[in-house]
């Protein structure tokens, strides 16, 4: 009875993988711009407002974030809000989130909701209720902290299967790490290995018609032959690789992620592209934004082989 169930609820909604593939085969890109709205780098016309209190802060944020979106939106097929910088101005932080997710959506991005989010029980079902669930759901996808186990993941596991949601499994990440990741369990293993081989469990009932998972994985950009490492152990989950641009690494290095497709990779870049005003010829922040993002789609698009 209950796997019926479980597979009526998969039915329901299309899954997050195949919603991705068609708007990367619509859109010929994998760049996701990640928004982190920081005061003290804020443009000249909004840093005003932004230093005349929290709710000021918040709608300079607002101002930002949807003039990134409208200046992206034709080279990127999603944006990746980072949850902290929201939640520092409180509610009015969080209002602000509301809307750039909302105004992103719109304008026919997904929104991939950065917040490394992990708990068991109640807590993790309302981080998906939060999140993933509603009508419409404030994000079409979630990072997340599979530390905890799968029970932790479970009631988002839930929301792919009802809702078309995703979910995004730290497993290798952008910095140094090692103490932790790189630690080596009794057969020699890399402990972030025997995480990915899970996330690969996790997400096998949840691979929709394009054949990718609504269970993908964060593996770092600065790691290229992680990169190559993790594709194999996750053949058909979506690997979302931040660390592009600010952080040192380049399309070049994530190449070996798309050999499952056009679609199983996504490459997020942040500062780079939403700040890239501050060291360009070009002074308008949006055209500047748009520039970059522009460069890293073709980039990556020609690094993809596809």
């Amino acid at each position: 009875m209950a796997s019926n169930l479980e597979a009526a609820e998969r039915v329901e909604a299309t899954t997050f993988g195949d919603r991705l593939a068609e708007t990367i085969d619509r859109k010929r890109t994998q760049l996701v711009v990640g928004l982190d709205p920081q005061r003290d780098l804020l443009p000249v016309e909004l840093a005003g407002d932004a230093y005349q209190g929290r709710d000021r802060t918040a709608e300079a944020f607002v101002r930002f974030c949807n003039g990134i979106v409208d200046a992206v939106t034709p080279y990127a097929v999603a944006v990746k809000p980072q949850l902290a910088f929201f939640e520092a101005l409180g509610s009015d932080g969080m209002r602000a989130l509301e809307e750039v997710c909302a105004y992103a959506r719109q304008a026919g991005l997904l929104v991939i909701v950065d917040g490394k989010r992990g708990d068991i029980g109640s807590t993790a079902r309302a981080y998906a209720a939060a999140y993933l669930e509603g009508a419409p759901p404030l994000a079409d996808a979630l990072t997340v902290n599979p530390y905890l186990g799968r029970d932790s993941l479970e009631p988002l596991l839930g929301a792919c299967r009802r809702h078309g949601a995703g979910v995004f499994c730290l497993v290798k990440t952008s910095n140094e790490g090692g103490e932790i990741q790189d630690l080596k369990l009794s057969d020699g293993t890399p402990l972030w290995q025997h995480v990915a081989k899970l996330v690969a469990e996790w997400g096998e009932d949840l691979v929709g018609a394009r054949g990718l998972s609504s269970v993908g994985a964060v593996v770092g950009a600065t790691h290229p032959r992680a990169v190559g490492e993790a594709r194999r152990l996750l053949p058909q989950s979506i690997l979302l690789l931040p660390g592009v641009g600010a952080q040192g690494a380049s399309p070049g290095d994530v190449a070996r992620a798309f050999t499952s497709g056009p679609a199983s990779a996504l490459v997020a870049a942040s500062r780079s592209v939403i700040y890239a005003f501050r060291s360009a010829s070009e002074t308008d922040w949006r055209s500047a934004a748009a520039a970059e993002a522009a460069r890293l789609k073709s980039e990556i698009w020609a690094a993809a082989g596809w």
